[in-house]
């Protein structure tokens, strides 16, 4: 059996021609005019138009737009997705306008092929133009077991999105859990076996630096202002993905190896904590909100879909207290009045009667509370062990620390824990 597609996307840079970019505008326009009737339905129905309804209310008026055919279903298809965002937004008590698209592009399923390294697409019924693709993007879709579904094209860019199916997992071949704590400054790694730190301080640094540069900004014009935002903005984006990506990356392969599943707690809503009124200096709050926990979590399950390895993410309920039940015999940790900088984020355990690393702490619990999710939603391989090894043992895990800036080879050591 398989499971569905998985789907990635393989990027490149791209200088489009005028034919191309006259394109991009008709489905720019397209996009927009089944929005604005999407709109004029929803206001005399009060209801957002599906895409079925959205398509037999807005083909018709779409023939007078001069391009291939099956680009219109693409802008309906477009303006529905956007539509369906603006009624969740809605939902959720956020304040919207009336969506419009900007800027050119064109996003297509159809009426594209890729012959001797270029992409060729239709400008019109009978007319096409073919793109020259780099290499990086030949290397990727030569993969006889990739099949390219639609393309993406930009002022900027070139995307193709391409898919595959992954066998699934079977489930009686896992041979443990490896669980995902994530902080503010570093990405925790492992289970009873062995602990790695990913050391992501760095990403810290980045958005205090750009958020110090933004405010350096003394420009009178608004226009100029917000183009420079957006470009370190986007730098700063940029930055953060690229170490990101080493972490989930490394996370993955090791799992994909020892045929572990990888667990996740559950950390949504915890934006709330840190809004303005919660009594926090605003540079706490900007540090705090500018954690990218959700990205380290999407890149890792996307990669991990690609892999074919599987993924747990626990509920709130289940993860209750992982920061601070000892992993060894389970009595509740104190927090001392006062400890030295030894003892950085480390808690003290009076049965054990030792400190405990709060981040390995987190990292164990999470991984044992997900052996036990595991072990009860398997259907094959009959019962197993709730936990791997003796919680009792007196043997630490191997503690590993990994500057996630820099390749793994370079900065890998060992550590032993106080």
């Amino acid at each position: 059996m398989s499971v569905p597609l998985v789907r990635k996307v393989v990027r490149q840079d791209l200088e489009p021609t005028i034919g191309e970019i006259a394109l991009m505008e008709c489905f720019r326009h397209m996009t927009n005019h089944c929005i604005r009737i999407g709109l004029e339905f929803e206001r005399e129905n009060g209801v957002t138009p599906s895409m079925r309804k959205l398509s037999r209310l807005s083909y018709t008026h779409l023939k007078s737009y001069q391009c291939y055919a099956q680009y219109r279903l693409c802008a309906i298809s477009r303006a529905a997705g956007i539509l369906s965002s603006r009624k969740k937004s809605i939902k959720r008590g956020f304040a919207t306008r009336s969506p419009f698209v900007s800027k050119r592009m064109i996003v297509s399923c159809y009426g594209f092929d890729i012959q001797d390294g270029h992409l060729v697409i239709h400008l019109g019924s009978r007319t096409s133009e073919s793109i020259a693709l780099n290499s990086h993007t030949l290397e990727v879709i030569s993969n006889p077991l990739l099949r390219v579904c639609s393309f993406t094209l930009t002022e900027k860019s070139l995307c193709l999105c391409i898919s595959k199916e992954v066998p699934k997992p079977n489930l009686s071949e896992v041979t443990g859990p490896i669980g995902v704590d994530r902080n503010l400054r570093n990405v925790t790694v492992g289970n009873e076996e062995a602990v790695t730190y990913y050391d992501v301080s760095k990403v810290s640094r980045i958005a205090e630096n750009t958020r110090r540069i933004i405010a350096s900004f003394k420009r009178d014009d608004r226009r100029v202002r917000q183009r420079l935002i957006s470009k370190y903005g986007n730098r700063r984006q940029e930055r953060i993905e690229r170490i990101l990506h080493l972490v989930s990356r490394d996370v993955v392969e090791r799992a994909k190896a020892k045929r572990q599943v990888i667990v996740f707690e559950e950390i949504k809503g915890i934006r709330k904590l840190y809004r303005k009124g919660n009594l926090q200096v605003k540079s706490y709050r900007a540090q705090m909100n500018s954690w990218p926990f959700y990205e380290v979590k999407r890149q890792i399950e996307y990669k991990a879909a690609w892999e074919g390895v599987p993924t747990i993410t626990l509920s709130r309920r289940e993860t209750e207290g992982t920061t601070m039940d000892c992993p060894q015999c389970g009595e509740r940790l104190q927090v001392p009045v006062r400890r030295d900088r030894r003892h950085y984020r480390q808690l003290w355990c009076e049965r054990c009667e030792r400190w405990r690393d709060r981040d390995l702490i987190a990292v164990l619990n999470i991984s044992r509370r997900g052996w036990l999710r595991f072990d009860h939603s398997s259907k094959e391989g009959g019962a197993r062990e709730a936990m791997r090894g003796n919680p009792g043992h007196e043997g630490e895990p191997v503690i590993l620390r990994v500057d996630a800036s820099k390749s793994r080879d370079v900065f890998t050591r060992d550590r032993t824990l106080c």
